[in-house]
């Protein structure tokens, strides 16, 4: 028996936007209210009279190189031997790695069981021998699957001779959704913005994992959504009680004026902390034990208050990344049920080994403390263990880059700069935490200029970072316009205020004022203000991607 590789047409010269299929689809798999499976987005074009409607039909594209099966860290999403995209919710942790990964939005949080969910093709009516629900009820056959390998089904038929489209080829996911007479401007999701609000265009709360203002993210703009009523705002007025002008869209301009609601921002506040305390954790365990490693003389007293920094702030990592997850009642699952692909899964295997080493190291020192172990093991097991640990804390700090990298369906994250960005943070954080434990912790004191220079190239080569990151040119209009959303859109203000004025450049003033007049407090406030500057950034670096509509 040859392949099977299953497949869907929508049929614009056929649909009429009647949502039966959505309809149909929420009834055949009890899908929540709020979020969809299938749903129909409406674009119109000009103006009255001269005005046209496009309705299309967006869902999961059953990718054959799906992002999200290879995001997923415990395999909860597979391809089927006939090519249907398949997930199972009981395996599923919450993670959202998949949404991340799916650069067409197909993928939701289910409100009741807090698990990702999606179109499945409707594999268990597939299974025998039914078509899916959407196109049994679709009243105009608007619809059209089946198994494109097999030259005898209509799905192929059509293939072969009428000209398709797919949304978003330029992924490399090879999406098996196509469209007939699709509009490129529903199609590709910043061609047709929303000329104003409309009935379900946002929520006020989310559903799921969903962040909350999700109107907001209709990211069709890199400031303030245009067009798009504040909540809490009367329409029609300008948020003070005076009339406005209605939103002006040119004849040529297409506009969306229906979808599914906007799920906001599915990593919230805790992937950014979580970056956040991963780099303290990781770089003041790698700047002590890397000078051990090169043979300079380092006290035990730095060891011992890098080892203590990095397994406080490790802890407060791992407590992150649970608390994120929609299920962190399965957080096992990623160790114990591991799919090798994900960065996830590499990540928390990279995280438990630099967890241990330092467990051992702790261990190690104990031992030598209460006088177990011989005179002279303690250096022998800092000489041996340095290097390790250095390796494992750099793995630690760097391997984000590559989740983040992932997630497909985020252009902004697929910076080639982003390892070091993650890498200068880790040594900024690192150094910063241990010269402000200096000032509590004895011993420490012949490590400041050593800090304080760390500290100052650290921030002057995340500066170089960020303008890289956020000037070169960017590989799609996604990456772009997130970029362009952190330097002159809604995250501005935090990006010149904290992350570059007193995140950057105050910290280098201090540092310099500091150093010349001997002064280890400017020193120290200018630690703690770039530690400060760097939880800003990772909070506009995370959230801003997820702003930018993908559907």
């Amino acid at each position: 028996m040859g392949m099977t590789s299953y497949g869907f047409i929508i049929d614009n010269r056929k649909c009429i936007g009647c949502h039966a299929c959505t309809v149909a689809c929420k009834a055949e798999h009890d899908v929540p209210v709020g979020v969809n499976r299938t749903w129909v987005k409406y674009i119109e074009k000009g103006e009255f009279p001269d005005t046209q409607r496009a309705f299309h039909v967006m869902r999961c594209n059953h990718c054959e190189d799906a992002p999200c099966v290879e995001a997923c860290p415990v395999t909860a999403l597979y391809i089927r031997d006939d090519g249907i995209v398949d997930f199972n919710w009981e395996r599923c942790i919450g993670c959202k790695a998949c949404t991340q990964a799916c650069p067409y939005d197909a993928l939701y949080i289910d409100p009741e069981t807090h698990t990702a969910a999606k179109c499945n093709y409707c594999a268990h009516r597939v299974d025998v021998g039914l078509e899916p629900a959407c196109v049994n009820v679709c009243p105009e056959h608007a619809i059209i699957s089946g198994d494109m390998e097999d030259p005898t089904t209509e799905i192929s038929r059509l293939l072969a001779r009428e000209k398709v489209t797919a949304r978003r080829p330029e992924k490399g996911t090879r999406p098996k959704l196509f469209y007939i007479d699709g509009d490129e401007a529903a199609l590709t999701p910043d061609d047709a913005p929303p000329a104003s609000d409309y009935m379900w265009s946002g929520q006020r709360r989310g559903v799921g994992h969903h962040a909350p203002g999700g109107s907001h993210g209709n990211g069709n703009d890199v400031g303030v959504t245009k067009g798009v009523i504040p909540l809490g705002r009367k329409p029609g007025t300008n948020g003070k009680g005076a009339p406005e002008p209605v939103p002006h869209v040119q004849p040529e301009k297409a506009r969306r004026v229906y979808d599914e609601p906007n799920k906001g921002v599915m990593w919230g506040k805790e992937v950014p902390a979580y970056v956040w305390t991963k780099a303290i954790s990781t770089g003041s365990v790698a700047i002590p034990f890397l000078a051990a490693g090169l043979g300079f003389a380092v006290s035990e007293a730095a060891l011992w208050t890098g080892a203590l920094l990095g397994m406080v702030f490790l802890a407060a990592t791992g407590a992150l990344l649970i608390k994120d997850l929609d299920r962190p009642d399965r957080f096992h699952y990623v160790l114990l049920r591991p799919q090798w692909r994900s960065w996830l899964v590499r990540g928390a295997y990279i995280i438990t080994g630099y967890g241990l080493l330092l467990g051992l190291w702790f261990v190690a020192g104990l031992l030598g403390i209460l006088g177990v172990l011989p005179e002279g093991w303690a250096a022998a097991v800092d000489a041996v263990l340095a290097w390790p640990l250095v390796v494992a804390a750099g793995a630690t700090a760097v391997y984000t880059a590559f989740l983040f990298a992932q997630a497909k369906g985020r252009s902004f994250w697929q910076s080639p700069a982003l390892p070091v960005h993650m890498l200068v943070h880790a040594a900024v954080a690192g150094a910063a935490a241990l010269y402000i434990a200096s000032l509590l912790v004895g011993g420490l004191e012949p490590l400041r200029p050593a800090l304080a220079l760390t500290l100052a190239v650290g921030i002057a080569a995340g500066l170089v970072v960020m303008w890289a990151e956020l000037s070169v040119e960017h590989p799609d209009r996604d990456a772009a316009r997130a970029a362009k959303m952190i330097y002159a859109g809604r995250y501005r203000g935090l990006f010149w205020g904290v992350s570059v004025v007193l995140g950057s450049l105050v910290p280098l003033a201090l540092i310099a004022a500091g150093v010349a007049l001997s002064l280890p407090l400017l020193v120290a406030a200018a630690g703690a203000l770039a530690l400060a500057g760097i939880l800003a950034t990772e909070h506009a670096w995370v959230e801003a991607p997820q702003l930018i509509p993908l559907a």
